[in-house]
């Protein structure tokens, strides 16, 4: 690779997957410049699940005791029939021999892009743009050339090598000319926040709880300070409808009925994809994160999934950049990465979202049973956890050459 460069690696999309990227990259000893358009670190509703080996991952670069600092430990979750409060109890310390985090960790997205950009600062390998937007993108045998705009100022940016990791709408991925298959679920999902203390109101909850209700599924989520509550609301309704307030509020009171009006703090509503690129690269610019994958947040596995992608990015960068590896290097990256976003994380999250949308009373208890059948068997929950907390799946990439 020869010519004149301004960083070694640029990345479209200054997210959690982008700044995870980013701050591995810099402590690698490759110097990396990260654009953004959104202003700021955006503290919006987005996900809130940290699974034991993306804590395990995040450890060595010192943002996992920020974390742990700033969250709430959820040593078990479960599947719960309401309001009758029969439920299935999954407990995370049978897998203390796979992790040194038997636990799924309740902290909001926004939490761990602070943490990660508060890191790069001290990195002089990197710099991180907000209010900058992507608009061209050119490569070639040597390199990639980012066009950024800034304030209706643009400027290129030649590297090396280039990552989007710029979300679901990625101006990167449509830049190189791939494809994203799949589908978007008919159903609306609401997330609101509340500080209504659910705990003293349903008997034995978990901080994770996935919850079946008559006619339909709610799920209830606690970060630091609140609950975030999942609604999903009647289908027959038009999406203007379903956010109605007081389809809001019904919708709240089968959860727990009060007479008084809910104070909801936050609310995002939101469609679910399922969705995946036919190639993680194209040349000399890879995908990770949502501007690759998309899934049902069923299961917490979205954003665990992209952190997951920058590590194993990261890893083949610095092969190619800091030992000679050829850009072919990339593919094993897409061969590692790109089977276990579609066989194992959308698989997962579309066969979860699928479970609490069953709505046969008799079907709900046959599934509850099995499931309680592997709660209490150590060496299936053993497996089943291994799945659901994504180590199996690290641990088949990892074997994949």
């Amino acid at each position: 690779m020869t010519g004149r460069v301004d960083c070694e690696v640029v990345i479209s999309g200054g997210g959690p997957v982008g700044l995870c990227a980013a701050l591995l990259l810099a402590r690698a000893g490759i110097s990396v410049q990260v654009f953004e358009a959104e202003p700021a670190i955006s503290d919006d509703l987005r996900a809130s699940t940290f699974h034991p080996p993306t804590l395990d991952m995040l450890e060595p670069l010192g943002i996992t005791k920020v974390l742990l600092e700033q969250g709430l430990v959820c040593p078990h979750w479960q599947i719960r029939l309401h309001p009758t409060g029969e439920r299935a109890v999954f407990d995370l310390s049978v897998l203390s021999e796979d992790t040194s985090h038997p636990y799924r960790l309740q902290v909001e997205q926004w939490k761990l892009s602070r943490a990660l950009f508060a890191a790069l600062q001290s990195e002089p390998k990197a710099s991180v743009s907000f209010g900058t937007v992507a608009i061209g993108l050119q490569q070639d045998e040597d390199g990639v050339t980012l066009e950024v705009e800034r304030a209706g100022e643009r400027r290129m940016v030649r590297a090396r090598l280039c990552v989007g990791a710029d979300g679901a709408r990625s101006f990167v991925r449509k830049a190189i000319g791939v494809p994203f298959e799949g589908e978007t679920y008919p159903e609306t999902t609401l997330l609101v926040t509340t500080q209504f203390p659910f705990e003293d109101h349903l008997e034995g909850l978990s901080n994770v709880t996935y919850c079946w209700k008559h006619g339909g599924n709610f799920s209830l989520l606690k970060v630091p300070g609140r609950w975030r509550v999942s609604i999903y609301p009647r289908e027959d309704l038009t999406p203007e409808e379903q956010l109605e307030e007081a389809l809001i509020q019904a919708s709240m009171n089968d959860v727990v009925p009060r007479s008084e009006r809910w104070d909801l703090r936050e609310m995002r509503p939101y469609r679910v994809h399922q969705r995946i690129v036919p190639a993680y690269r194209i040349g000399r610019v890879a995908l990770a994160g949502d501007a690759a994958h998309l899934n049902s947040p069923s299961g917490g596995m979205g954003l665990n999934g992209g952190l997951h992608d920058a590590f194993e990015l990261v890893a083949a960068i610095v092969d190619m950049l800091q030992k000679g590896a050829s850009v072919e290097r990339l593919d094993l990256y897409d061969r590692r990465r790109r089977p276990i976003a579609r066989d194992q994380i959308i698989a997962q999250a579309d066969r979860n979202r699928a479970r609490m949308r069953e709505k046969d009373h008799d079907r709900r208890l046959e599934m509850l049973g099995e499931l309680n059948a592997i709660c209490a068997d150590r060496t299936r929950l053993h497996d089943y956890l291994l799945k659901s907390s994504m180590i199996d799946g690290l641990r088949q990439g990892a074997r994949i050459t």
